[in-house]
């Protein structure tokens, strides 16, 4: 992570690390830091019914809930390392419904709301297999996050840079981020990433590849 690693721990207040492969809310971050939406009640009620993105079949016979921070640099390196071995060893052969879940701790003030509002407006637009496209280059992107880069990215997916520009800035999907967030933390989380096998919290470890054979050890208990 170079010197960004240390930017996005210790970004808005104290986030810090969990052992080495999770951002832990700290003192001063447990902010709101994305705005308070835009919109009537129209739109307020066709946000609040936004669906949580999944992959996978609804008739998968595990559920696995992934709590991400987009600043959270243990997020970023789960989501490139070990999401594609999820997938292909369990999701794409019907065992999982994998759901993605925002959990904004924040780690930074303002990214840390700002990406998954932009993404929730992919996801919207555009629908969600450009949502998760988006996703990964998010966190491929995650020390380069500016206005001008969510916009761009977005428009790579097919979205319209602009509207996600508007939403990242102005908080369109923040009751669906605070609802996650809210979820998070009833079932026991209080850092990224957390995964949930069948609603289980699954042990953190030492390593992004020790917290995934833990992850490939929940899931298969409980085939």
């Amino acid at each position: 992570m170079g010197t960004t690693r240390r930017k996005y721990l210790v970004a808005a207040g104290g986030a810090a690390t969990l052992g080495l492969a999770g951002c832990l809310s700290g003192a001063g971050t447990d902010t709101d830091g994305g705005g308070p939406g835009t919109g009537g009640d129209e739109q307020q009620n066709r946000v609040q019914k936004l669906p949580t993105p999944t992959k996978g079949s609804d008739d998968a016979p595990v559920t696995v809930q992934v709590f991400k921070d987009f600043s959270c640099p243990h997020c970023a390196t789960f989501e490139l390392e070990a999401v594609p071995k999820l997938e292909s060893e369990f999701v794409e052969p019907g065992d999982v419904l994998y759901e993605h879940r925002d959990f904004p701790l924040p780690v930074d003030k303002q990214w840390s709301w700002a990406a998954p509002n932009a993404a929730r407006a992919v996801q919207e637009t555009v629908g969600e297999d450009a949502f998760f496209e988006y996703a990964v280059t998010l966190f491929e992107n995650q020390s380069r996050y500016s206005m001008d880069l969510l916009a761009n990215l977005a428009s790579d997916v097919g979205a319209d840079g602009a509207k996600v520009r508007s939403a990242a800035e102005n908080g369109t999907y923040q009751p669906v981020l605070e609802t996650d967030r809210t979820l998070a933390r009833e079932q026991g989380a209080s850092g990224t990433p957390a995964v949930f096998v069948d609603g289980e919290q699954v042990e953190l470890a030492n390593t992004i590849d020790e917290y995934y054979q833990n992850v490939r050890a929940a899931i298969r208990s409980k085939l």
